[in-house]
């Protein structure tokens, strides 16, 4: 596939680096206003360093957009004359709707939405689609480019402004949890390092049990549960705490805070 990532910022950077690991691109264009800080790509057979979004997309059939909301309108309207029927354009824009994307470039254009977190860099992501009526044509390309890096998952528009809460911003929200778990083998005896090193770990281990097994959280948390044991004693002080009650309510503040942006 020949793909163009157009603004090479932090997530772009994290596109270009989940592709280019998962060797998902025939040839890779990079487009930033200052190449300097992403000359080091050009060490890649495959890709081009530019600032020239429209050598970009003529030379390119995938594109996808990871620039900031205030310049995409400006930016698609400065290539739109140059997009022909073998173009998908992906955009990453949080908060940009496809029917902003339709107003400038027209309906007739395969338009997809996808909503990818940080760690696509890693091969890791879980990253939310949804497109216009054309672009349902190419969701399942869109799906397998993204899932060399990760998973996706194509859903309604509507909810993606729900996904961003839960999938980029709940990045963050699993990193505090991380943070908290190094923090307490701290206390238990751990140095540093031993902690964050048992956290990270236990945390892939557990999210991986339920991706492989397809059960529901309490089953899992049922086998590692005695009467009168140490692992429900904990998780009970942890609920009169407050934990799953705080977790619900920052998710619920983090989308109220979104939706405030949308509608300003």
């Amino acid at each position: 596939m020949k793909i163009a990532i157009i603004g090479a910022g932090n997530l772009g950077l994290s596109i270009a680096n989940g592709i280019l690991k998962s060797n998902g691109a025939t040839s890779m264009y990079l487009t930033k206003r200052d190449t300097k800080s992403i000359a080091n790509f050009e060490k890649f057979d495959k890709v081009t360093v530019t600032d020239d979004n429209r050598l970009a997309v003529q030379n390119s059939d995938i594109l996808i957009f990871a620039v900031q909301p205030v310049h995409f309108v400006a930016i698609l309207e400065s290539i739109k004359d140059l997009l022909t029927e073998n173009h998908v354009v992906i955009s990453t824009i949080t908060g940009f709707s496809i029917e902003k994307m339709e107003a400038v470039i027209g309906k007739d254009n395969y338009i997809v939405r996808s909503m990818p977190n940080t760690a696509i860099s890693v091969g890791k992501s879980m990253t939310c689609i949804c497109s216009n009526e054309k672009g349902k044509k190419r969701i399942d390309l869109t799906k397998a480019i993204f899932n060399r890096m990760g998973h996706s998952m194509e859903i309604p528009e509507n909810q993606m402004q729900a996904a961003t809460v839960i999938c980029a911003s709940g990045v963050a929200f699993w990193m505090r949890l991380i943070r908290a778990t190094t923090q307490g083998a701290i206390q238990l005896g751990f140095d540093a390092k031993e902690a964050q090193e048992l956290a990270m770990h236990t945390c892939n281990g557990a999210a991986g049990l339920l991706i492989e097994s397809g059960n529901h959280p309490e089953e899992e948390i049922d086998r590692v549960t005695t009467p009168m044991g140490c692992t429900i004693t904990g998780l009970n002080e942890m609920e009169h705490q407050g934990l799953s009650s705080s977790l619900i309510q920052g998710i619920i503040a983090s989308y109220d805070k979104i939706t405030e942006f949308k509608t300003k």
